[in-house]
């Protein structure tokens, strides 16, 4: 394999700039951008990008890959998942390890690096807390401990009893030891809402799948993201909410973020949330779209176009449950959640956040190039501790590029997946684009949907600590 490579001949996409030149590549590493044609290597292996948009490696910080809940588990492993997010231009995955009561961190994440060795691509970890020490300084030092393994990040949510659920003065426990220089990823529902309302519909006998929307009222998200942002003020500690799935949740964070005297906020969402509503659960296959938070309805959508601005991560909390998981049983408390989305991100979002505002008039502007690299590469880099090895196309950084050919009408079909579930929610959606190459350290890992890497040559990220981005 060739030790230099040149990009040649597209428009290289940074978090900041359109820039038309060609990408040098010594080894696994970006040696820099040139302007077209400029003199390179002369036993360069020219990599062909004419046409294409080249982005910075995807990274998408919230995947479940070979997930365990202590309930279900999907029936993908890390060969399958990263082989899937390689072929939707990702070469970055941060994954979660789950701290299991009784368990150590150290337990936790081994665990998780074990199931991790035939990865493809390279990856992270969060940490999904349920088991921290009462006495303060105990609880910090296991925090401190985690953060050196380098794992900056943890996970908490607001519902899911008994196995991940933690009330408020459990939220302000671990926001008061976490240290400075790590950060909290939050899952936000109201757990008494969704209780309630999950409850009245089943004494009511409206367990099936239509019902799954309506058990998880928006309100109860947004209620939760309230609650969160002000005991993460009160604590002093960051944090970072996960899939938001409302306009008015990123409303609640964008007005939030304007206190300069509250600790660092960030939120993300996901494409189902401004591609999908709840009449789907009204359809013949609503099985297909169970997750958690819900599809909204259409006046609760998330518009990307007007909320980017406020976001830091578009991502898809990938979840590779099977048809046949998912169709076990047909009361929606039963069924799995999540859906497969790691293949199509980046394709359902340049179509609705670039493509389509140039032929509509009834969506916003287009969506700038640079915004796509910051929300799905650059900016989760730098908030989890990956920046500038990930997420840049600078001298030093990872050689990880994504060659996005802007030209094709594509349909998304399941049979052309690389998932095990055997459906995608998006089947027969007309996108626009494909991704060409995907090169992942140097290597090129799928070129014209072929792959090309070897399972087992994806590394373990570790994280550096936390640090507040400036603006």
């Amino acid at each position: 394999m060739a030790q230099h490579k040149i990009v040649r001949g597209g428009q290289v996409i940074t978090s900041t700039a359109v820039v038309e030149g060609d990408v040098l590549i010594d080894g696994d590493r970006i040696a820099g951008i040139v302007a077209h044609g400029a003199d390179g290597w002369a036993d360069a292996e020219i990599i062909d990008a004419a046409g294409c948009y080249v982005f910075p490696g995807l990274i998408d910080p919230h995947t479940h890959i070979q997930l365990d809940t202590g309930i279900y588990q999907t029936s993908d492993d890390w060969q399958v998942g990263t082989m899937t997010a390689a072929f939707g231009g990702v070469t970055t995955v941060v994954d979660f390890a789950t701290q299991f009561p009784g368990m150590t961190f150290r337990q936790a994440l081994d665990a998780r690096l074990d199931e991790a060795k035939p990865a493809l691509i390279d990856y992270g970890f969060h940490m999904m807390v349920t088991d921290l020490p009462h006495d303060p300084e105990k609880a910090r030092a296991w925090l401190a401990e985690l953060r050196d393994m380098g794992v900056p990040s943890i996970k908490l949510y607001t519902t899911y009893r008994p196995n991940y659920y933690a009330d408020d003065a459990l939220f302000l426990h671990t926001f008061r030891a976490m240290p400075r220089d790590m950060i909290a990823m939050i899952h936000c529902e109201n757990d008494s809402i969704v209780s309630d309302a999950t409850a009245r519909l089943v004494e009511a006998g409206r367990t099936t799948w239509v019902s799954h929307g309506i058990a998880r009222p928006p309100e109860a998200e947004v209620e939760a993201i309230r609650r969160m942002i002000y005991l993460s003020k009160v604590a002093g500690a960051a944090i970072y909410i996960v899939h938001c799935s409302t306009d008015e949740s990123i409303r609640t964070v964008a007005e939030a973020k304007q206190d300069a005297n509250r600790p660092a906020l960030y939120c993300e969402t996901c494409p189902q949330y401004f591609w999908l509503n709840d009449g789907r659960y009204n359809s013949d296959n609503a099985e297909k779209f169970i997750l958690q938070p819900p599809l909204r309805p259409r006046d609760w959508m998330v518009d990307l176009l007007e909320w980017n601005d406020a976001l830091s991560g578009v991502v898809t909390d990938h979840c590779d449950y099977t048809l046949a998981q998912k169709r076990e049983f047909t009361e929606f408390t039963k069924t799995p959640g999540g859906l497969p989305g790691l293949e199509t991100s980046f394709q359902l979002t340049y179509t609705y956040a670039v493509e389509e505002p140039r032929y509509r008039v009834d969506v916003g502007t287009p969506l700038a190039l640079p915004e796509l690299a910051r929300l799905m590469s650059t900016e989760p880099a730098r908030i989890f501790g990956l920046y500038p090895r990930k997420g840049a196309i600078l001298p030093g950084s990872d050689a990880d590029l994504m060659i996005y050919d802007p030209e094709p009408e594509v349909v998304i079909r399941a049979a052309e997946q690389h998932t095990v579930a055997g459906y995608t929610p998006y089947e027969g959606f007309k996108v626009k684009g494909r991704v060409r190459t995907v090169i992942s350290r140097g290597d090129v890992l799928v070129h014209e949907g072929q792959l090309h890497g070897e399972p087992g040559r994806g590394q373990f990220l570790h994280g550096t600590p936390f640090t507040p981005l400036a603006g």
